[in-house]
């Protein structure tokens, strides 16, 4: 059981949290073609995948929980812990940050016709890619366990 669960969490890891990171550069490609209605889809969709990846983290306690006995891991395990933290933060910088933002800015180029630069393009690129750093170094963490 620890095997799969272990496999469950990684493949949610490169399927849920890999859109979640990269979904936000999309948009602002979008943003910059002047594109309303991609940016307003791409903002739903990094929404859906920032709430999906809470099942990476469900999956990485089913993992901690079912490990092996010669492990010495806990939750107490300062790259748990610390990666618990940064992948919160990410979370926290998507949820309340960066879809407001695409959501913003998708408004704003639909409203605009003359197809100017959509307002919070800045917002968007610093909290896509403070997000995207903090979810390397839970990347990191996970792989080094210090």
């Amino acid at each position: 059981m620890h095997i799969l669960i272990n496999i469950l969490h990684i493949v949610a890891a490169v399927f849920i949290v890999g859109p979640m990171a990269i979904l936000p550069m999309t948009a602002m490609r979008s943003i910059r073609a002047g594109q309303a209605g991609p940016v307003a889809t791409l903002a739903k969709s990094v929404n859906i995948f920032t709430l999906l990846s809470i099942v990476v983290a469900f999956f990485g306690f089913g993992a901690l929980g079912l490990k092996e006995a010669d492990d010495a891991w806990t939750f107490g395990s300062t790259w748990v812990w610390l990666s618990l933290v940064l992948y919160v933060v990410a979370l926290a910088i998507n949820l309340f940050l960066v879809v407001p933002a695409l959501k913003a800015a998708a408004e704003s180029l639909a409203t605009d016709a003359a197809g100017a630069k959509a307002a919070g393009y800045p917002r968007i690129a610093a909290g896509s890619g403070v997000s995207s750093l903090l979810l390397v170094a839970v990347v990191v963490l996970m792989v080094w366990k210090p």
